[in-house]
């Protein structure tokens, strides 16, 4: 673990302030109803376990949403609640899947909440980010281990990418 002694600490501290404060503000949040709806449409495909519907809906998602245990396996008893499917225990798991009033709920459910996500929305929530984030990670290694020489030219190659960045926005 980085010590507060370490050169470059306080850079690294902020790179990852900065990757925390935009998962908190930007990256992207499904609700209660995304959830219930990414449910319905995949066992609408056919049965599943909870876990399995965890890693599909990431999947789909292109991995910008993986839905925690604690918000799909309550919505799952709520849907058997609401008499909307079914479990089965097998093989020491309980696999979901719809009853007959589930697939009309399913067939008129609106859409799954990965079908609602473009490529530009993807490139925007987690390619991007992902970029500016491995970038740091470049700049905190120069900033560890580099030559007064490398850290200047480093700053020369990040004040062009900024420059660049900002001409892209400027573009109509």
């Amino acid at each position: 673990m980085n010590s507060a002694n370490e050169p470059g600490f306080g850079l690294w501290e902020t790179v990852e302030n900065l990757h925390s404060e935009f998962e908190r503000r930007v990256a992207p949040r499904m609700g209660r109803g995304d959830v219930r709806a990414g449910i319905l449409a995949l066992l609408a495909e056919g049965p599943m376990h909870g876990y399995q519907i965890i890693r599909e809906i990431e999947k789909r998602s292109n991995g910008s949403w993986k839905p925690s245990p604690g918000s799909v396996y309550p919505t799952l008893q709520l849907l058997a609640d609401e008499g909307l499917i079914q479990s089965e225990e097998s093989d020491g798991r309980k696999t979901y899947s719809l009853t007959e009033s589930g697939r009309g709920e399913a067939s008129t459910a609106r859409r799954a909440p990965w079908e609602a996500t473009t490529a530009s929305d993807s490139t925007r929530s987690k390619v991007l980010p992902k970029a500016a984030a491995n970038l740091a990670h470049a700049v905190v290694q120069v900033a560890r281990g580099g030559t007064n020489e490398q850290a200047q030219e480093a700053v020369t190659v990040i004040d062009e990418a900024r420059r660049k960045i900002y001409a892209i926005l400027a573009r109509e």
